[in-house]
């Protein structure tokens, strides 16, 4: 079962996402990011966050301890803004923690450029994405990190925040399990990940008793779509065994080189530099994504 502490100082909110997690130290000496049973997500992307998380592990995929952190919102009166402290208030209780990864760095585009994957771990990953039909994992929000970044150990690539996967359990009676996704824009798929490989390496362990195993990690009071639990456990374990029976339909082969994404993108910009009034055209680009051309000379007349 996972690991039980409870949250003794509240360090910071962290922004980059929607759910607005927070950085937690707790009575085990940890840190952790915490995301919340409040957030506007709901409990779902803690589901997901569990079954991902777990079964990345459990097929050697580096990701963070999770741990089911007891929050007092008290211990975070000091945070100023009431959207905030409004989550806090709605989040009391057990909530979901990730070991903090300290001076971890993004992996983002610019970091891709320099980055070296070898073909058969992003094979890997793109696999449990597939599976797990985690549509999150993309080029321009891979939801990826690089530590250790400091010291003589290699850094590597570690996976975050899988939330948003499991797309299937936001409507059980409409989803096949055989269904392909779109993964010409996984964030590795320049790398020329090996999926065949890592499909015939990982497939047979996927077994309904590992898929158990995970579901018995997943607090009761987040499995509410069915009768009882123990109905909800079921149907996540009925579905993902049979998505790993039908890998053959989903496996995704087809990606993009690095020449190919540069093109899409600069063909994208230049549609949308197009659509633009004269005047939106000298605005730059704050979203990572090419600046428009600026003509600084109309301030100089």
């Amino acid at each position: 079962m996972l690991r039980e502490v409870a949250a003794t100082r509240y360090i910071e909110p962290l922004r980059s996402g929607g759910s607005v997690p927070g950085v937690v130290e707790a009575d085990d000496l940890g840190t952790y990011v915490v995301k919340f049973t409040g957030s506007a997500q709901g409990r779902k992307a803690l589901v997901a966050e569990v079954i991902v998380g777990e079964l990345a592990r459990a097929l050697g995929l580096r990701f963070p301890e999770l741990v089911l952190v007891h929050f007092d919102p008290a211990i975070a009166d000091g945070e100023p803004h009431q959207e905030v402290r409004d989550l806090h208030a709605s989040s009391a209780g057990v909530n979901l923690g990730m070991d903090y990864l300290p001076g971890a760095r993004d992996f983002t585009p610019e970091v891709a450029k320099v980055f070296r994957v070898d073909p058969l771990e992003a094979g890997r990953i793109v696999w449990l994405d597939a599976l797990t039909a985690n549509v999150d994992r993309t080029v321009h929000s891979s939801n990826l990190m690089v530590w250790p970044t400091l010291g003589t150990v290699p850094p590597r690539l570690w996976l975050i925040d899988h939330g948003a996967a499991l797309v299937f359990h936001h409507r059980w009676d409409g989803s096949d399990p055989q269904k392909a996704y779109d993964f010409r824009h996984h964030a590795l798929g320049h790398y020329g990940p090996d999926v065949r490989a890592a499909d015939a390496e990982l497939a047979p362990k996927v077994t309904e008793e590992l898929l158990r195993e995970i579901l018995a990690e997943v607090p009761d009071a987040w499995l509410t779509d069915f009768d009882s639990p123990g109905e909800a456990r079921a149907a996540y374990v009925t579905y993902l065994h049979a998505r790993v029976r039908a890998s053959r339909q989903w496996l995704p082969t087809d990606f993009p080189s690095r020449e190919e994404l540069a093109a899409e993108e600069a063909l994208r910009a230049a549609r949308t530099q197009q659509g633009r009034p004269k005047w939106l055209q000298r605005v730059p680009d704050l979203h990572g994504k090419p600046a428009a051309e600026q003509d600084w000379s109309v301030h100089l007349q």
